[in-house]
């Protein structure tokens, strides 16, 4: 029913409603954050950390149920079966479009523990949602430009150290440590620009997913493989509130990380090479399911269609 109100009704209601839920969940985040900072006592901080996510979680399954409620959207999903939420995951995905997150995240949410991000520094200074992803620890990650790093040179490494101390963490809690391994979102200036071998791919960035491995070391044993396509061309979540993204696909598969997979990936060049050509190949088949997605699409094949609650 509400699907089906007209967009100008729909797409207000929808997004009052949201910065609602967004109040009602950070309000009492932000009070139990307060008091996890003035009672540093260790059983006390792991029991406040574990409400955090419950409020999280709580919030995240609000937003999906909105897009249930006000959009057409179709979900196809695979390989969502078996998972657990007390198995640690490392999450690597392409990356299409702004819509990207709240799609992962709605269609994850409750199945494997809370998926944490790395983001921009500058992303902390978001009304709400800034100091709510800190609260919840998520790593902030401060890029340089070149330019900065040839003027700088002591820059260099300080997003692994700081990588390095967000795993540290994650080591003692159940997480999905989520890898965008493209780096930026797709675009094809950017696809033309790198000279991209894969036709609807970015190149893939293989040393932070190395790094994640390497610094997690047997608390994360599994790697889950997931690729997100929109079969009528990406969008914005306000296109996807207006009913402008009717369906989106999503394929998970879980890998499991092998030995030949750990390694030192900046100082052993025979690892680095090995581990790059593992990645190149992961992202050839996930090129080949995104091509093989558009066919069906193109031929109006039926899909397996997961319903998401």
């Amino acid at each position: 029913m509400l699907a089906s109100l007209p967009t100008f009704l729909r797409v207000p209601l929808v997004c009052v409603l949201l910065l609602v839920s967004t109040l009602l969940h950070v309000l009492p985040l932000f009070a139990l954050t307060l008091l996890r900072l003035i009672l540093p006592i260790a059983p006390v901080q792991r029991a406040i950390g574990a409400m955090l996510v419950r409020i999280a979680e709580s919030w995240l399954g609000v937003n999906g149920r909105m897009f249930d409620l006000f959009t057409r959207t179709r979900w196809v999903v695979e390989g969502v079966e078996g998972l657990g939420l007390r198995e640690n995951f490392l999450v690597v995905c392409n990356h299409q479009s702004w819509v990207d997150i709240p799609a992962l995240q709605k269609v994850f949410n409750r199945r494997i523990p809370f998926m944490r991000f790395f983001l921009k520094s500058e992303l902390i200074w978001v009304p709400l949602l800034g100091p709510a992803w800190w609260a919840l620890d998520f790593p902030f990650m401060k890029r340089h430009s070149r330019q900065e790093l040839e003027a700088r040179p002591e820059l260099r490494g300080k997003d692994r150290e700081a990588t390095r101390r967000a795993c540290e963490k994650f080591r003692h809690l159940p997480v999905s440590i989520m890898n965008f391994t493209e780096g930026t979102r797709f675009t094809q200036a950017k696809h033309d620009a790198q000279k991209s071998p894969y036709t609807h791919l970015l190149r893939p960035k293989a040393g932070g997913v190395a790094f994640v491995i390497d610094a997690m070391g047997d608390a994360i044993r599994d790697i889950l493989d997931v690729t997100i396509v929109y079969p009528d061309g990406p969008g914005t979540t306000m296109d996807m509130l207006a009913g402008r993204i009717r369906e989106v696909r999503i394929h998970a598969r879980r890998l499991p990380i092998t030995p030949s997979l750990r390694g030192d990936y900046e100082n052993d060049p025979v690892f680095r090479e090995r581990f790059q050509t593992w990645v190149n190949e992961l992202w050839a088949e996930k090129d080949a399911r995104i091509a093989a997605c558009s066919r069906r699409k193109r031929e109006s094949r039926p899909s397996v269609v997961v319903t998401l609650q």
